[in-house]
């Protein structure tokens, strides 16, 4: 990302704030006072070894744990406690680490399912389906149609996911993510098991994502390579606690990340 743009995402809002958040899974601390911010706009990594707490935070974010301490400040709405469907109605959509789609179903199908959440018709008239059902229909499908061009998918919308190879099931998860219009995208390793052209397809519509749609993003990756490419801010941690946070180069050059994740420099 250039200068100017990176400018602009520093001098921008906070969208998402998380303050001195702890989790406990009986005597096991897997979050422990962790506090660090989402800037409106940015693309945001979160880093660290395996078993940091990464994924944990996510849960957090998008309600599926509830912390014992700490509150999100989301858009200015403070809240500890939270289901994930309301946090998708709040505007934050994810995808995880292990896909997970409806694989007998077709990638046009699999995306349409991330419109539910804007569905005003109730179950009679999309039984019926006509009349302001039908209409709703229509524009839900021509928003999905959009988004399946906009990540070049047009042609395996009738293919059964469970038909496609990993890197196009990646893509189908990310664009029911993006078919719920979230202002906060979640994206737990977007990149894990793809092989190097994949990956260059996925960075290249994680930075879409970013600069033409303006969705703000944090994601969790293990490709340095990766995260220092796309990401505006690097937040790190290890063992449930936070040890560095800021710009890609000054975390990269940290004598603590070094020492816990990136190991000695050559």
């Amino acid at each position: 990302m250039n200068a100017l743009v990176r400018a602009e995402v520093a001098a921008g809002d906070t969208l998402m704030e998380v303050r001195n958040v702890s989790l406990s899974f009986g005597g096991v601390k897997a979050i422990t006072d962790i506090s660090f911010d989402i800037r409106r706009g940015e693309i945001r990594a979160i880093i660290g070894p395996n078993g940091a707490g990464k994924t944990s935070m996510l849960n957090v974010i998008n309600g599926f744990y509830t912390p014992q301490q700490g509150t999100i400040i989301f858009d200015g709405k403070a809240r500890r406690a939270m289901r994930p469907h309301h946090a998708v109605r709040q505007g934050i959509a994810r995808t995880f680490q292990n896909v997970a789609l409806f694989k007998g179903m077709s990638t046009l199908d699999n995306i349409m399912t991330g419109r539910a959440v804007k569905m005003r018709r109730n179950l009679f008239w999309q039984m019926l389906w006509q009349g302001p059902a039908l209409a709703e229909e229509i524009e839900h499908r021509r928003v999905v149609e959009e988004i399946i061009d906009f990540l070049e998918i047009q042609h395996i919308r009738r293919t059964p996911v469970g038909k496609l190879p990993y890197g196009l099931q990646k893509r189908v998860e990310l664009g029911r993510a993006l078919a719920m219009e979230p202002s906060l995208l979640l994206l737990d390793e977007p990149m894990a098991g793809m092989n190097l052209e994949e990956k260059e397809d996925m960075s290249r519509f994680i930075l879409d994502v970013n600069r033409q749609r303006g969705t703000t993003i944090a994601l969790i990756e293990h490709d340095m390579g990766v995260v220092m490419d796309l990401s505006d801010r690097v937040v790190v941690l290890d063992y449930g606690k936070k040890i560095a946070d800021g710009v890609p180069d000054a975390v990269k050059t940290d004598p603590a990340v070094i020492n816990a994740y990136l190991g000695v420099p050559h």
